[in-house]
């Protein structure tokens, strides 16, 4: 009995003992990780100091700026993102700068409820709830609140659709019917691309790269003021972009340039007025199957570029008649002109609102 006894207690201060070290162990290796993330965390402010003074970190706002954050594509006028009555996502400037995305259509996807399917290398179908296809006509697209869509088939033609990304301040999307507020193109939604005031854009912007898919691409900005109430910006963009891989061949490269100008004066206190306008020139490649009555493939592939161009004005003048209303009147002009095998036509037509 003393035998088993000196082993059980034995057995038990081993216990005891390796219990014992185990915690030691934990505890010096959290203490380690804390000192060494606080020692790192303390590396990367003395860093990243300078930056962090300079951006407000999305991370950083609380649930209140959060829902605070204003939209004006819901009800064609600025609200809380907690009082919109309807299901928004925002995508801001700094989204589209951590995606690395080079066109609209590819930052659409980030959107949850958005349908994004590229077609090939210039073309894409782009809807929401369904019923998705390369002349989808149910979803409304708005550049600073001017219609952007082909009045043959009320859709968009993504590939003719660009501005310089840098300047968006920000992309609204609202899912779900806007027809009654904004017409019979927004059964499924309304996208709306809004772009920075010019007081914002101040100063040279230059970009430009080369690779194996982005051939060469290159942005330059300037903005400027002419006294104290007018502010400008003028940019001028071009890309040319390599065809997919198909082993049969792709002609589906793509070549655009596009300039354009924008103006923002405030003639008083009550009073300011915006003009902006752009034109875009360019080619898309296509490739489609004819079917023939030569065997032994009854079919013959043709290969075509479609001619992309056209350009567009648009005027708004705002009036601040008090603190909780106001009132806007805006006009433009648009024209385009595609020549292609599937899509022809020159159209133009004015808009007041």
């Amino acid at each position: 009995m003393t035998t088993n006894c000196y082993m059980r207690c034995a057995r038990a201060q081993k216990q005891q003992l390796t219990r014992a070290d185990t915690l030691l162990f934990v505890t010096v290796a959290a203490l380690l990780l804390v000192s060494g993330g606080y020692a790192h965390a303390e590396s990367n402010d003395a860093q990243d100091t300078g930056v962090a003074e300079q951006e407000h970190k999305l991370a950083e706002l609380d649930m209140e700026d959060l829902l605070s954050m204003t939209i004006t594509t819901a009800s064609k006028k600025s609200q809380k993102l907690s009082d919109t009555p309807a299901a928004a996502f925002v995508i801001s400037q700094d989204d589209l700068r951590r995606s690395g995305v080079t066109s609209i259509p590819e930052a659409l996807r980030m959107v949850p409820g958005i349908q994004v399917a590229r077609l090939d290398a210039n073309k894409w179908a782009i809807t929401a709830r369904g019923f998705n296809g390369r002349i989808a006509n149910k979803l409304l697209v708005l550049v600073d609140g001017r219609t952007v869509y082909t009045p043959g088939f009320s859709g968009v033609i993504w590939e003719a659709l660009d501005t310089v990304l840098e300047d968006v301040d920000r992309i609204e999307v609202i899912r779900g019917t806007g027809g009654t507020l904004w017409g019979e193109n927004a059964v499924n939604g309304v996208i709306n691309i809004i772009t920075k005031r010019t007081q914002d854009t101040q100063g040279t912007l230059i970009t430009a790269g080369v690779g194996t898919e982005e051939r060469g691409f290159g942005t330059l900005r300037y903005g400027g003021t002419i006294g104290d109430d007018l502010s400008y910006r003028v940019w001028g963009k071009y890309y040319d972009r390599d065809e997919s891989f198909a082993e049969t061949g792709a002609h589906d490269d793509w070549r655009l340039g596009r300039g354009g100008f924008r103006a923002d004066w405030e003639m008083n206190a009550r009073d300011s007025m915006m003009v902006q306008g752009s034109y875009y020139k360019g080619d898309a490649g296509q490739q489609f199957n004819i079917p023939t009555l030569t065997p032994p493939s009854f079919s013959e592939t043709v290969n075509n570029d479609t001619a992309l161009s056209g350009g567009d004005v648009l005027v708004r003048w705002e009036r601040r008649l008090s603190e909780d209303s106001d009132f806007a009147f805006q006009m433009y002009y648009d024209r385009t002109d595609l020549q292609g095998f599937d899509v022809t036509g020159d159209r133009t037509w004015n808009d007041v609102d």
